[in-house]
C-alpha cells in the first residue's frame, strides 16, 4: 500500500454489542474499495475480519482486526473491535489509537449493553463519534425509536443526519438532510431518486434540528444562524465536523451493511467528518530520564505507541503501532524506553485481516505492522534514542473471573508456564499467578468465555491439553483458646532410639499476628541446641495444617518444660515431638477455620440495586455503603463478602443486570468460617486424605 500523508488518513473503529453488524460492515468497506472480490458472512465463517479458528467457530469477533482500505484518495484505518463484554481490553487498547469511533445499533434490538459500556469512554474522552442503525432490512427495525432510546439512555447529542426510506423488506437507501438527495440502491449501488413526498415533515423536523446543532459548533456560522434562521449545505457540513469534532454532536445514519445499502455513505462521513490525525493533538508524552512532560507534534523526530501485539502462526511475533510523529521506514533500530533496549526492525507491513501486505513507508497518523521484535510488549512506546519519549500505557480494567488451571498431562508443567507468559503478553487483561499457599496456577481475565477461549489457544498454539477449576480458597486453621500439652516422640528398634520430649503452652494471638514462639526453658530441661528444633517442627505443621491441611496462623507458643536422653535425642526426635504438640494441641484449643473476606465495590443501575443487595446478603455478606455516581443512574454498592461466596461473581453480577454492573474486588482481612460451613470443609478434607 503507497504512503498516504497525514491530512489523507482516518483512523477508527468499529464499538456496539456482539451481532449488531460491525463484521459485516467491514466486509462490507472492503468490498466496496476493491479489496475482496466478494462479500463474506459472519454466520458462513468467510469474512476477512473473523478469520480465527475460535471466530469462525463461535461466530463472533474475538480480537480486534485491522481493515485498511482506500475511499476517495483517503486511506481509512478500520479496527473492528470485538463486541462481547469480556474483550473489553480490546476496546481500551483501540480506543487509545484512533480519532473517531463508529458506534453500532441494531436497528430491531436498539440500545443494547455493548454499545452503553463503551459509551462512557467515548463521552469522557469526547470522541468524535457516528452512530450507525444497522441491520434496517431485518424484520422490526426502527430506525425512530432507537435513535429516542439513545438518545434518552445515553446523550441528546445524537442527530440524524439520513433519514432511511422504507424498513425492513422495504428499506431501499435514505434521505441526505444535509445536502437534501436522497439514494435508493440496486445491487449495492447508489442512485439518485427524488426525495418521497410522504417524508417531508420529518425531514422538516430532523433538518431544523441538525442545523441549529451545526450552527452551534461555530462561531460565526452561529451568529449567522441567529440572523437569517439558514445555513447552505456547505456550511452545515462546516459546522457539523466541528461539533463532531468537540463531542457535541453525533451524526446518525441508517445502513444495512448485508446488502451494502449506505455502506459508501458511511465511508463518505468518515472522511467528511471525523477528524485527521493532523487535526489533533498528540497525546502528551513523558521524558524517561527526568519524568517531565514532553509535547510532540506529527512533524518531531518519530514516536510510536504500541497498541496490540499477536503471535502469527508463520512470521512469529506481530507488533501493531499507531505512528504518532515523523516518518516511519523499515530497515532501522527503534528505541523502546519502557524497557530501556533497541530493537531492530526488518520491513513494515500492512495487516489486513489475515492477510500482510510488505509496505516501505508510513506518515505520521497511520497505523502499521512490524514482526519479530523481541522485547515490546502491548503498551511500550517506539521511538529514537536521541529524542525519547514515553506515551502513557493503556489502563485496563481489574480481572472479573480467576480459575485454576493445570496441564492434563504431568508431563506438561513446564510448556504451561511458556505458553501462558506468551498469552498474557498479548493479552494484557489475562494475568497469570502462581498462589504458593494453594500450590495453584491461577489465570484471571474478564468472564468465563475470556478464560475458555485461552484454554483453546493453549491446545492450538501450544499443544497443550489444560483442565480448568474454580481455585481453592486459602482458608486459615486457628485456635480460639488455650491449651496445655506434654508431647513426646520416643522410639526404640535395635541400636540408637529416637527420644525427644517437650511440653508446649498454647494459646491463640491478635488477629494477623500469624506466630510467636517463645523459649521458657530453665535449668537445662532440654538442651538449647534442640530448641530451634521443636520450633522447626511446629512451624512445618503449621504450614501443613491440623485440621483441614491449611496453613496454622495467630498463635502463640511457648516451651515451659520438657526432657532428652544423652544418647538418643536429636534434632529430628525433637522436630517431631514439637509438631506432635502442636497437633495435639490444636484439637483441645477450640480450632476453627478462617476465611478471606473482600472489599467488594459495584456499580450498578438504580434498577438493578434490590437484586444487587438481596444477593450480596445471600453470599453473607455485609452492605457497608451505598452512593449515586454521577447523574446517569448509577449507584455504588460497598460490601465485604467472603471471597468462597464470590467466584463465579462475575457470571452472577452478569445476569441480574444484563451486563451493565461490574464490580472491583480486593482483599481486606480473615474472619471465622461458619461451623456449620466450616464442618463441610474439614469433613471434605478427612475423605479425600482416606481416598488417598
Amino acid at each position: 500500500m503507497k504512503k498516504y500523508t497525514t491530512d489523507k488518513i482516518r483512523n477508527i473503529a468499529f464499538y456496539g454489542h456482539g451481532g449488531s453488524g460491525k463484521t459485516s460492515m467491514a466486509e462490507a468497506m472492503l468490498f466496496n474499495t476493491g479489496v475482496l472480490d466478494r462479500m463474506g458472512k459472519v454466520e458462513d465463517g468467510n469474512t476477512a475480519m473473523d478469520f480465527d479458528d475460535e471466530e469462525k467457530k463461535r461466530g463472533m469477533s474475538i480480537y480486534t482486526s485491522l481493515a485498511p482500505c482506500q475511499w476517495k484518495e483517503y486511506k481509512i484505518n478500520c479496527l473492528d473491535v470485538p463486541g462481547f463484554l469480556d474483550f473489553v481490553g480490546e476496546i481500551k487498547s483501540s480506543i487509545s489509537v484512533i480519532e473517531g469511533a463508529i458506534l453500532f445499533a441494531s436497528a430491531n434490538s436498539g440500545l443494547e449493553v455493548g454499545l452503553e459500556r463503551v459509551w462512557d469512554e467515548i463521552e469522557t474522552r469526547k470522541l468524535p463519534s457516528i452512530l450507525v442503525v444497522n441491520k434496517m432490512d431485518k424484520e422490526n427495525a426502527d430506525y425512530y425509536k432507537v435513535i429516542q432510546s439513545i438518545r434518552e439512555k445515553l446523550s441528546p447529542s445524537f442527530h440524524p443526519i439520513h433519514l432511511p426510506i422504507g424498513s425492513s423488506e422495504t428499506y431501499s437507501g435514505y434521505v441526505d438532510i444535509v445536502t437534501m438527495t436522497a439514494y435508493k440502491y440496486e445491487n449495492g449501488k447508489a442512485v439518485k431518486i427524488d426525495i418521497p413526498a410522504d417524508m417531508s415533515d420529518k425531514i422538516e423536523e430532523y433538518r431544523s434540528a441538525l442545523v441549529e446543532s451545526a450552527a452551534e459548533g461555530d462561531d460565526e456560522l452561529l451568529e449567522k444562524y441567529l440572523e437569517t434562521m439558514e445555513l447552505t449545505d456547505e456550511e452545515v457540513v462546516r459546522g457539523l465536523k466541528e461539533a463532531v469534532k468537540a463531542g457535541k454532536v453525533i451524526p446518525v445514519i441508517s445502513a444495512s451493511a448485508t446488502k451494502n445499502i449506505a455502506v459508501d455513505a458511511l465511508m463518505n462521513a468518515v472522511i467528511d467528518l471525523i477528524p485527521s490525525p493532523a487535526e489533533v493533538p498528540v497525546p502528551m508524552g513523558i521524558n524517561p530520564a527526568s519524568g517531565d512532560a514532553v509535547e510532540v507534534n506529527i512533524d518531531s523526530p518519530f514516536s510510536a505507541f504500541v497498541f496490540k501485539t499477536t503471535a502469527d502462526p508463520y512470521v512469529g511475533k506481530l507488533t501493531f503501532l499507531r505512528i504518532y510523529s515523523g516518518s516511519f521506514a523499515g530497515n532501522r533500530a527503534v528505541y523502546n524506553p519502557n524497557k530501556d533496549k533497541e530493537e531492530k526492525v526488518a520491513g513494515l507491513l500492512t495487516i489486513r485481516g489475515k492477510n500482510q501486505e510488505n509496505t516501505d513507508e508510513v506518515a505520521a497518523g497511520d497505523i502499521v505492522t512490524v514482526a519479530k521484535l523481541v522485547y515490546t510488549v502491548t503498551g511500550d512506546t517506539l521511538c529514537t534514542k536521541e529524542s525519547p519519549v514515553m506515551y502513557p500505557a493503556i489502563e485496563f480494567p481489574p480481572t472479573a473471573i480467576s480459575m485454576a488451571i493445570f496441564p492434563k498431562s504431568k508431563g506438561d508443567e513446564d510448556k504451561l508456564g511458556t505458553g501462558l507468559a506468551k498469552i498474557s503478553d498479548e493479552d494484557p487483561t489475562f494475568k497469570v499467578m502462581r498462589d504458593t499457599e494453594t500450590k495453584e496456577t491461577v489465570v484471571s481475565g474478564m468472564g468465563e468465555l475470556h478464560l475458555d477461549i485461552a484454554k483453546c489457544k493453549m491446545k492450538k498454539k501450544f499443544g497443550i491439553d489444560v483442565e480448568l477449576s474454580y481455585p481453592r480458597i486459602s482458608y486459615k486453621e486457628t485456635i480460639k483458646k488455650k491449651a496445655h500439652v506434654d508431647s513426646k516422640h520416643k522410639k526404640q528398634s535395635g541400636g540408637k532410639g529416637q527420644y525427644g520430649h517437650c511440653v508446649l503452652d498454647i494459646e491463640p494471638l491478635e488477629r494477623g499476628k500469624y506466630f510467636e514462639f517463645i523459649d521458657k526453658i530453665v535449668g537445662g530441661a532440654i538442651p538449647r541446641n534442640f530448641i530451634p528444633s521443636i520450633e522447626k517442627g511446629i512451624r512445618k505443621t503449621m504450614e501443613e495444617g491440623a485440621i483441614a491441611g491449611y496453613p496454622i496462623v495467630d498463635i502463640s507458643i511457648s516451651v515451659v518444660d520438657g526432657s532428652y536422653h544423652p544418647v538418643d535425642s536429636s534434632d529430628m526426635a525433637f522436630q517431631i515431638a514439637g509438631s506432635k504438640g502442636l497437633k495435639e494441641g490444636m484439637k483441645t484449643a477450640n480450632p476453627c477455620l478462617l476465611e478471606p473476606i473482600n472489599n467488594v465495590e459495584v456499580t450498578v443501575p438504580d434498577q438493578y440495586m434490590g437484586d444487587v443487595i438481596g444477593d450480596i446478603n445471600a453470599k453473607r455478606g455485609r452492605i457497608m455503603g451505598m452512593e449515586p455516581i454521577g447523574k446517569k443512574g448509577l449507584q455504588l454498592v460497598k460490601a465485604q463478602v467472603p471471597l468462597a461466596e464470590m467466584q463465579k461473581y462475575a457470571i452472577d453480577l452478569r445476569s441480574m443486570t444484563q451486563g451493565r454492573g461490574v464490580y472491583v474486588m480486593n482483599f481486606d482481612h480473615y474472619e471465622e468460617v461458619p461451623a456449620q460451613i466450616a464442618e463441610g470443609i474439614i469433613a471434605e478434607y478427612e475423605k479425600n486424605k482416606k481416598e488417598e
